[in-house]
């Protein structure tokens, strides 16, 4: 599975290392954010290796709500479980919840579909920066404290028409930034397809956090050193 070398199983507990957070962040996701590096002083598991994980194994659902609660540091032991009220949750040994998943309509287990709507998204969900927040900000006059970016995974979900002979691809449909004081709401939609049809939509919702105002000249140095961070791994 190609899930495998981003994760370690030990008994009914799932662990990720920041090593491994990382490398699925980086060369799956193609996200350079600074809170998925190890050595990052708030380091944290890339929400998108979470709802890879979850989709492994629970399967593919027509309908499908994640809700982010809490951020996961390295090595947390994590357990995948679905509860009596039919939600998802992945919690700590302690009962704290970091992820809570609500589904409905039919489920898909086949591997392939599974995997190549996982690559999808993530691919597609790790585009947040630069390519759909930076116009955001730019257009709103508003960006993140250049010290100290946060961007924070809040929400997805999506509805599929169908699960059968999917060849998914996701093109963004709109996207929008609310801001209200330090705080920015950031929309992200989309469509699925599946060659030329249309077989779902689904949004994604971020939270910047400590906003100021835009600097263009700031604004380019972080885009620089995301690309400089790219051509570095990919060398």
């Amino acid at each position: 599975m190609f899930l495998d070398e981003f994760h370690t199983l030990a008994g009914d507990r799932i662990t990720i290392s920041a090593e491994q957070a990382s490398r699925f962040a980086k060369g799956v996701a193609g996200d350079y954010n600074p809170i998925h590096n190890p050595e990052a002083r708030r380091f944290c598991v890339p929400g998108d290796l979470l709802f890879a994980l979850v989709l492994a194994r629970f399967g593919l659902s027509q309908r499908m709500e994640f809700r982010f609660l809490n951020m996961v540091g390295d090595g947390t032991p994590l357990g995948f479980q679905e509860g009596g009220d039919g939600l998802i949750r992945v919690c700590d040994e302690a009962g704290k919840c970091y992820l809570e998943v609500s589904r409905g309509g039919a489920t898909t287990h086949d591997e392939a579909v599974v995997e190549a709507f996982t690559r999808c998204y993530v691919s597609f969900s790790g585009k947040n920066f630069p390519h759909y927040l930076k116009p955001l900000m730019e257009e709103q006059g508003v960006m993140f404290n250049p010290r100290r970016p946060l961007v924070i995974y809040d929400s997805m979900g999506f509805c599929l028409e169908r699960l059968e002979g999917l060849a998914p691809s996701l093109e963004l449909l709109d996207s929008s930034l609310e801001v209200n004081g330090k705080r920015g709401d950031t929309l992200l939609e989309f469509s699925i397809q599946s060659g030329d049809e249309q077989v779902g939509t689904g949004s994604k919702k971020l939270v910047v956090s400590g906003l100021c105002d835009y600097d263009a000249e700031a604004m380019d140095e972080i885009v620089a050193e995301f690309y400089r961070l790219k051509a570095a791994y990919e060398a």
